[in-house]
């Protein structure tokens, strides 16, 4: 298994000089050559992928690894979105240039979107930090490359749209960095794409209807609000707002412990795990937090890689009536803790905390994490957010080259950002340089780890056929 350091200078370390930075970069392309990067290739001692995602679900809920699987196998695309952990260990035997950056561990394009600052504008940002640690920054690059090379394929894209749709991603995140090597750190910090930003790169690249199409897709984000969820995922049972099972996508906390003893007790259990998840908000969010009150949970499938691991939506409500919806997520490992070095936070919920925080120009209020008992007597780590916040992601399956050219390019330059945050933005652009050796280079891997994702995908089919795996219809 091949390890990387991922030590990051602490605040007492000397500082480098602007000079010593960039040569600091440039002497890492003697090292790594930007045109190594476009290698991939597959040894006799690479981990069998199936065998990774199995000792995955060791952890998760059994009942839903059906489901997992299921929505697995309905595309190469779809695999591709579950299986960070097969990529991360593909990932730790090629080429890395030494820099390190908060990764996210899983930038796949699906993982972007939209969703509401607290300032109540939408912006676009990534938007899933499960697997976030200090690692490799070429990582998340080459996943979010290999993702839209993927997604051109499931679009029947030529290969000629595809190649300039990686390329133009790829170009995207290098020009990014080396913009923000010219900027102050402040100004790095405070970088965002809003839907101002979307529109008018729309404006200059697609026709009037994709440009159309972006508009309804903000337009229907900003109604996922709580008030919409309360509709949508909950009814009035005797006077008490209750959330309505959907199982096996939802299934009410009284249906799951079963006798009123068992419910009153697990009431009391939820209400102190509230307590402590509010002692990591902020103060003034933990008055904002108190003005509501826990009224109902029920657990909930989500995503794709994520399934089966435990998930609860929260119904707390203000005087009765007025909704906040919570989503406490189960945290574990990152997929890349075995291949570069070991989180420094003991609790996984904050580790997806912290990076969240560091990664994101903006972010949820109520971002927060708690350990607590669950209901099989196991203590495990959680992180909770508010579940629908304007959230919106773009329709991968409805976009024309042009519109994946766009959104690839979006993308590149906002992961250049979440990395420039947090990485020696200086040494990177000094890496990446002014000309396209870098960008071929990762198209290339795109192409060819596209072509092992398929391969990977059919074993997951054949495994299925054979009894190994069992998988339910995609739900």
């Amino acid at each position: 298994m091949t390890q990387v350091t991922t030590s990051q200078p602490t605040q007492g370390a000397p500082r480098l000089t602007r000079e010593q930075r960039v040569a600091r970069g440039k002497a890492a392309r003697t090292e790594v050559p930007r045109s190594s990067h476009a290698e991939f290739t597959v040894g006799p001692d690479r981990a069998d992928p199936l065998t990774l995602l199995e000792g995955q679900g060791l952890n998760r809920v059994p009942e839903l690894l059906p489901i997992r699987y299921g929505r697995m196998v309905s595309s190469a695309f779809a695999f591709f979105r579950g299986a960070a952990l097969p990529m991360a260990s593909d990932l730790a035997h090629t080429p890395q240039s030494g820099l390190t950056v908060q990764a996210c561990g899983d930038a796949h394009l699906a993982n972007f979107g939209v969703f509401a600052s607290p300032e109540r504008h939408l912006v676009f940002d990534i938007n899933d930090f499960d697997e976030t640690l200090p690692g490799p920054w070429e990582w998340d690059i080459k996943r979010l490359a290999t993702s839209l090379e993927i997604a051109g394929r499931a679009r029947d894209y030529p290969e000629k749209e595809r190649r300039r749709i990686v390329l133009a991603a790829v170009a995207a995140y290098r020009r990014a960095m080396r913009a923000f090597a010219g900027m102050h750190s402040l100004d790095v910090w405070y970088a965002h794409a809003d839907m101002a930003d979307i529109e008018a790169v729309a404006d200059v690249r697609l026709a009037g209807r994709q440009r159309k199409a972006i508009a309804r897709n903000a337009a229907k984000a900003q109604t996922k609000d709580n008030l919409g969820a309360l509709g949508r995922f909950a009814s009035v049972d005797d006077g008490r707002p209750r959330l309505n099972p959907d199982p096996p996508l939802i299934v009410p906390i009284r249906d799951i412990v079963g006798s009123d003893a068992e419910i009153e007790t697990t009431e009391v259990q939820l209400r102190s795990m509230l307590a402590a998840y509010a002692e990591t908000l902020d103060p003034e969010r933990r008055v904002l937090l108190d003005r509501y009150r826990l009224v109902d949970m029920a657990r909930k499938v989500v995503g794709v890689g994520s399934v089966g691991t435990r998930s609860w939506m929260l119904l707390l409500l203000e005087d009765g009536e007025h909704p906040l919806f919570l989503q406490a997520k189960e945290a574990g490992a990152s997929v890349l803790e075995a291949f570069v070095e070991a989180s420094e936070y003991d609790n996984s919920g904050q580790r997806v905390v912290v990076g969240q925080r560091l990664m994101q120009a903006v972010g949820d209020i109520f971002l927060g994490w708690v350990r607590v008992q669950g209901l099989d007597g196991q203590r495990r780590d959680f992180y909770v957010r508010q579940l629908r916040d304007w959230k919106g992601s773009a329709e991968v399956e409805s976009m024309v080259p042009a519109g994946m050219r766009a959104y690839g390019e979006v993308c590149g330059w906002t992961l250049a950002r979440a990395h420039a945050r947090s990485g020696d933005r200086i040494a990177m652009a000094a890496y990446l340089g002014g000309g396209p050796s870098f960008d071929e280079a990762v198209r290339e891997f795109a192409e060819a780890y596209a072509d092992q994702n398929e391969r990977d995908h059919q074993s997951l089919l054949d495994a299925v056929r054979s009894g190994r795996i069992t998988a339910e219809a995609a739900v």
